[in-house]
């Protein structure tokens, strides 16, 4: 990432305001183009009075200003894919939670219908036992009626008869 293993050649011009001008398709940015206008005194020199900038000098800026941005570029994409990585993992966390939540529920629901189909078992055979003991108390009840009617109509018939002796008797 250094500027000493890059290969490429970047040529520049400046012109006679000294301003920078991009050749071969290299886009330098107004920060550079600055730090490149102003003097500077690498390993103690003291900047030329002139003005002029050194061409060897402004290519090692130009060279480390670029592999400044390559890195910075490749710490983005290098972020970038990271947090590609994270949000993945953060989705298949979630699908995997929702999938059990869901499985859960499922699960639940499932144990709920089967209690429901149990309840609705029990409550047909209390009503099956029920109306078998409905039948069975009308039967009584019935007997009991008809027995009742007997021992009426016997006690009607006696009576009957006692109060015909009762009355043949004192005539």
């Amino acid at each position: 990432m250094g500027g000493g293993g890059s290969t490429r050649r970047v040529t520049f011009e400046a012109d006679e305001n000294e301003n920078i001008t991009v050749v071969k398709g290299v886009r330098l940015s107004d920060s550079l183009i600055d730090r490149m206008k102003e003097p500077s005194s690498p390993g103690g020199r003291s900047p030329r009075s002139s003005g002029a900038v050194n061409n060897e000098e402004l290519k090692k800026r130009i060279a480390e200003e670029l592999a400044l941005e390559r890195a910075r570029r490749d710490s983005e994409a290098q972020k970038r894919r990271l947090f590609g990585k994270l949000l993945e993992r953060e989705r298949i966390s979630s699908n995997e939670h929702l999938t059990r939540a869901i499985l859960r529920e499922r699960a639940a629901t499932e144990e709920e219908r089967q209690k429901a189909q149990r309840f609705a078992k029990q409550l047909e055979e209390k009503d099956r036992e029920l109306k078998k003991h409905d039948a069975y108390y009308k039967e009584q009840l019935a007997r009991l009626e008809e027995r009742s009617a007997q021992f009426y109509k016997v006690t009607t018939e006696q009576y009957q008869k006692a109060a015909d002796e009762v009355s043949a008797r004192f005539k």
